[in-house]
C-alpha cells in the first residue's frame, strides 16, 4: 500500500511542479515583455513630447523674431524722423545701426518659418515691402545729407502712412494669426502627447505592480507546494525504507533459504551417489566373477596357474564376449554419469559455500594478482603456444578471492577454448572511468556466436562444440560474484574472431553494493 500511495503521489507532485514552473515562467515572460513596452512607449512617447514642446518654443520663437523685426524698423523710421527734423549725426548713426539689424533678423525669421508654406509667402511679400521702407528712409536721409531739408520735411507724411508701411503691418499681422494658430495646434498636440505618456507611465506602472503582487502570491503558493511535497516526500521515503527493508529481509531470507536448501539437497543426494558408486564398484567385481565362471564352465580344458602361481582369465565362447562388452560398456556408461553427477554436487556445494562467504574489501595491486594468476597456468599457456600480455592496470579495493576466482576463470576460459592450430594470445587490460575500474580479456579463440552471448551466462547452461570438459558453472559463478561486488559483466565476440570479456567493478568497494542482496 506505501509503495502504490507513493508512486501516485510522485507524479501528481511533479506535475503541479511542471506547472507552477511554466506558470512562473510565462509571468516572468510577461513581465519582461511589460517593461520592455512600457520603456519602448516611454521613449517614444518622451520623444514626441520633447518634439511637440520644442515646436511650440519654435512657434514662440518666430511670434518673437516677428516682434523683433517691426520692433529694428520702428526705431529705423523713429530715427530717420528726428535726423529729418534736425539734423544730427547722432539720429542718423541710430538709423543706420537699425537699418542694419533689419536685414539680418528677417533672414532670421525666414529661417524660423521655413517649414510653414504660409509663412514662406509671407515672408516673401514683407521681404518686398521692407525693401520698399527702406529705399523711402534713404531718400529722405540723402535729401538732409544735401541740405533740402524742405523735400525730407515734405517726406514726413509720406514716411509714415505709405503704402510699404500699410504692407508691412498687414503681413505682419498675417505671420502672427498663423503663428498664434500654429501655437494653438502645437499646444494641444504637446499636451495630448505628455498626457499620453502619463497614461501609459501610469499604466506600466499598474501592471509592473499587479505582475509583482502575482509573483509574490505563485512564489509564495509555490513554496507552500514545496514544503507540502517535501513532507508528503519524507513521509512517502520513510514508508519507501521500511517497505524496502522489509522485502530485503524478506528476499535475504529467502535467498539464505535457497543457499540452505541447495546444500542440503547437494548433500543428501551425495550420499545416495556414494552408494551407487560403491555398489557400481562391487557389481563389477561381480561381473569379473561371473564371466570367469561362464569362461571356465564352458571350456573343457583345464586352467592351470601360470609361473608365478595365478590362474589366468579362461577364454569366452565367442556368443559370450560380446555380452561381456555390452556388460563392461554398460558400467562405464553409469560410473561415467555418476562422476559428472559427482562433480555437479561439487559444484552446487561449492557455490552454496561461496555464497555463504563475507566479502572483506582491501586494496589490491591488480597487475600483481594477474600476473600471479598467469604464472599458475604458465604449464597449460606453454603446452597451447599461449602468450599472456598484462598491460598495466588500475589498483582497485575490492575483494581479493574473488577476484582470483573471476580472472582466474576468465583467463582459464580463455586458454581452454583457443582456435585449433593457432597460436594464443591473450590481453589483460584496464582503464578508470567516473570511479570504476574496466578490464578486458581479449583472446584470438574461436569466439562466440552472438546468439549465444547471454546463454554462456547462465547455470549449467553451454555454447558451442562441447569438445572441452565442464559443468556451464564457471561464467555463471564469475558474473554473479561481480554483482557481488557492485559491478558488471559483458562480452563481445564472433564466431572465428576471439572474445572480448569486459568486468566494469567500483575502484572503491565499500563492502555494501549488493553484497547484502545476493
Amino acid at each position: 500500500m506505501t509503495q502504490s500511495t507513493s508512486q501516485k503521489t510522485v507524479p501528481g507532485t511533479a506535475d503541479s511542479a511542471r506547472r507552477r514552473s511554466i506558470g512562473q515562467i510565462l509571468l516572468l515572460a510577461a513581465g519582461f515583455l511589460v517593461l520592455v513596452a512600457i520603456s519602448a512607449s516611454s521613449v517614444i512617447l518622451v520623444n514626441a513630447a520633447r518634439r511637440d514642446s520644442g515646436m511650440v518654443v519654435h512657434t514662440v520663437e518666430a511670434e518673437n523674431q516677428i516682434s523683433t523685426l517691426l520692433l529694428e524698423i520702428r526705431r529705423a523710421e523713429s530715427a530717420a524722423r528726428a535726423y529729418m527734423l534736425n539734423a544730427q549725426p547722432s539720429f542718423l548713426t541710430e538709423h543706420e545701426a537699425a537699418v542694419a539689424a533689419i536685414v539680418p533678423g528677417l533672414d532670421k525669421l525666414a529661417d524660423l518659418t521655413a517649414d510653414n508654406s504660409v509663412q514662406v509667402e509671407n515672408i516673401k511679400k514683407l521681404r518686398a515691402a521692407i525693401a520698399t521702407r527702406m529705399a523711402e528712409f534713404a531718400k529722405a536721409v540723402g535729401f538732409v545729407k544735401q541740405n533740402d531739408a524742405p523735400s525730407a520735411v515734405a517726406m514726413l507724411p509720406q514716411t509714415g502712412a505709405g503704402a510699404a508701411v500699410q504692407a508691412i503691418a498687414d503681413i505682419s499681422r498675417a505671420m502672427r494669426a498663423e503663428e498664434d494658430r500654429l501655437f494653438i495646434q502645437r499646444t494641444r498636440t504637446a499636451d495630448s502627447t505628455q498626457q499620453l505618456a502619463s497614461i501609459v507611465t501610469v499604466t506600466g506602472s499598474g501592471l509592473v505592480i499587479a505582475l509583482a503582487g502575482l509573483s509574490i502570491f505563485l512564489v509564495q503558493r509555490s513554496s507552500r507546494a514545496r514544503d507540502e511535497a517535501e513532507a508528503q516526500l519524507r513521509e512517502n521515503n520513510l514508508n519507501l525504507e521500511s517497505t524496502v527493508e522489509e522485502r530485503t529481509a524478506d528476499l535475504r531470507e529467502a535467498n539464505d533459504e535457497i543457499q540452505r536448501f541447495a546444500y542440503i539437497v547437494s548433500h543428501d543426494l551425495r550420499s545416495p551417489l556414494v552408494n551407487i558408486m560403491g555398489f557400481t564398484s562391487e557389481l563389477e567385481e561381480l561381473r569379473g566373477d561371473i564371466f570367469r565362471r561362464i569362461a571356465s564352465l564352458a571350456n573343457d580344458t583345464p586352467v592351470v596357474p601360470d609361473v608365478n602361481g595365478e590362474l589366468p582369465e579362461p577364454a569366452l565362447p565367442e556368443q559370450d564376449k560380446q555380452l561381456s562388452a555390452d556388460f563392461t560398456e554398460a558400467l562405464g556408461f553409469i560410473k561415467s554419469s555418476i562422476g559428472k553427477m559427482d562433480r555437479l554436487i561439487s559444484a552446487i556445494l561449492n557455490l552454496t559455500r561461496e555464497g555463504r562467504r563475507e566479502f572483506k574489501p582491501v586494496k589490491i595491486d591488480t597487475r600483481d594478482l594477474i600476473e600471479n594468476i598467469a604464472s599458475t597456468v604458465a604449464h597449460q599457456a606453454a603446452e597451447t603456444e599461449t602468450t599472456i600480455r598484462v598491460e598495466p592496470l588500475p589498483d582497485i579495493v575490492s575483494d581479493r578471492l574473488a577476484l582470483e576466482q573471476i580472472f582466474s576463470n576468465l583467463i582459464d576460459n580463455a586458454i581452454k577454448y583457443l582456435k585449433p592450430g593457432v597460436p594464443g594470445d591473450i590481453l589483460v587490460k584496464g582503464r578508470t572511468k567516473m570511479g570504476f575500474a574496466i578490464y578486458e580479456i581479449v583472446d584470438n579463440g574461436r569466439g562466440i556466436d552472438p546468439k549465444d552471448h547471454q546463454r554462456i551466462f547462465d547455470l549449467f547452461r553451454r555454447a558451442g562444440t562441447q569438445d572441452k570438459p565442464g559443468q556451464g558453472i564457471g561464467l555463471a559463478h564469475v558474473r554473479a560474484l561481480v554483482r557481488r561486488l557492485g559491478g558488471t559483466m559483458s562480452v563481445s565476440s564472433e564466431l572465428g574472431a576471439g572474445s572480448n570479456f569486459t568486468v566494469t567493478l567500483p575502484a572503491r568497494w565499500t563492502g555494501t553494493n549488493r553484497d547484502k542482496q545476493a
